[in-house]
């Protein structure tokens, strides 16, 4: 007979040696369903910045002022910020599998209404389209930590959780280099159709195949638990209430400053991904793909450094000095970039870009297991999604501000202002407790 994971777990807390174990089983079955959802997340992603990093060509051809294209960057922060809890809740209530459903057939849906925008007065189709994909991020998001959660164990979870996460930043990089690429720069309206036709019927093929495999392979959870914490958390959240769920994490102090300190830093990214088109275009006129592929390799370097600090958190269980230390390297990765782009070589422009994305974007799955230790045993996606709300209301006003002083300034002074606000972030990060929930719990 198998105590109730429940009792486990309280036995371990109060020094008792249970003689009975919670059953539990990690099957193979767990990297099948992380690669689909790595595509999936992608699917999702490269479509953010696909319009911003060809901020140019996508004046000239819809006839739009930059706001207008900075916009269909933006709302993907903005419709965020409202559907993230209902979006949570459903992904409580129903399970992975029909929130992953969900997000993939509004991602293919919204692919498909942009190959009917290829017109130069069909820009409110094309944002239409694009904003039905960015409401179905808000079932992207918040999945990885609760995906890696409940298909891996103990010494592979940060793994995957910064894996799940590569999805989105390899969607990003895919967003930064094809655009560019697919869609040329020309006097000729025609031929930019032309490319923004091919951009939206590869990127709508791919959404559909992925929608269907999704539909015959995405499993909600495996029958049996990976570990004894996830247990206990399956048994809470069967009875838990969602409201109070979210209750318990706004008044959890160590959660609330991880929440604005991961809000600063991913903001701060949001940001200058969205505008590196003009930041480009100004020290280096004429070089559009060069934007996309600096873009790449922020997001490249990026990738690398998630599996890398996912690797450190599993072997070392270090969550608060990891998420300080990477913090801090962000910040100092923003001033090098700060300084560097003034040199107005663009072979330094991409090594310090790279510096930059290799901690700034690695600083994402961090920030998201750190929440879970913070906050156990609530849902993992709704910690997660709590955090990426604030993080697009972050996102939102620091493009809007970052372009503001971009006009009235220059990038230089632009990007002070944002050094000051990581530094700020950095202080914050210090004071967060390190309350390792999750592994009191004897992960």
């Amino acid at each position: 007979m198998v105590k109730s994971s429940s009792e486990y777990v309280k036995a371990i807390e109060g020094g008792i040696q249970p003689t009975q174990a919670v059953e539990t089983k990690i099957y193979k079955r767990r990297w099948l369903i992380l690669i689909i959802f790595v595509l999936y997340s992608a699917s999702n992603a490269m479509q953010w910045i696909q319009y911003s990093i060809i901020t140019n060509i996508v004046m000239k051809y819809y006839d739009v002022s930059s706001f207008a294209v900075d916009m269909t960057s933006m709302i993907y922060m903005i419709t965020y910020i409202p559907f993230i809890f209902p979006a949570s809740y459903f992904l409580d209530k129903f399970g992975l599998r029909y929130a992953t459903l969900l997000g993939a057939l509004g991602t293919a849906a919204g692919s498909w209404l942009k190959v009917f925008s290829v017109n130069p007065d069909r820009f409110w189709l094309t944002f239409f389209g694009h904003t039905v994909v960015a409401f179905s991020q808000t079932f992207v998001l918040s999945v990885p930590a609760r995906l890696a959660a409940v298909w891996f164990g103990p010494d592979q979870v940060s793994s995957a959780c910064s894996i799940g996460v590569f999805g989105n930043q390899l969607g990003i990089a895919i967003g930064f280099l094809f655009p560019p690429m697919l869609v040329p720069s020309s006097d000729d309206i025609n031929v930019i159709g032309q490319g923004f036709q091919l951009m939206f019927y590869i990127v709508a093929a791919c959404t559909s195949v992925i929608f269907v495999l999704i539909l015959l392979f995405f499993k909600d959870q495996p029958p049996l638990p990976p570990s004894p914490a996830q247990a206990v958390q399956r048994e809470a959240e069967a009875s838990e209430d969602f409201w109070l769920s979210i209750k318990r994490l706004i008044t959890n102090t160590g959660y609330l400053l991880l929440l604005i300190s991961y809000a600063i830093n991913v903001g701060i990214f949001y940001a200058i991904s969205t505008l590196l088109n003009q930041i480009v275009l100004k020290h280096f006129p004429g070089h559009e793909i060069d934007a996309g592929r600096i873009g790449l390799t922020i997001v490249c370097a990026g990738m690398l450094g998630s599996v890398v600090c996912g690797v450190v958190l599993d072997k070392t269980h270090k969550f608060k000095e990891t998420t300080l230390g990477v913090y801090i390297f962000s910040f100092l990765g923003m001033i090098i970039f700060t300084i560097t782009l003034g040199l107005e070589k663009i072979i330094i422009v991409y090594v310090t870009s790279g510096l930059l994305g290799f901690f700034m974007t690695g600083y994402l799955p961090v920030g998201f297991e750190f929440a879970a230790e913070l906050t156990y045993p609530e849902p993992e996606g709704t910690s997660a999604g709590l955090l990426n709300a604030m993080t697009q209301v972050f996102g939102v006003a620091f493009t809007m501000l970052y372009g503001y002083f971009f006009d009235i300034w220059d990038d230089y002074w632009a990007n002070i202002v944002l050094c000051v606000v990581l530094f700020v972030g950095a202080i914050i990060t210090c004071i967060i407790p390190n309350d390792l929930r999750r592994q009191n719990a004897k992960f």
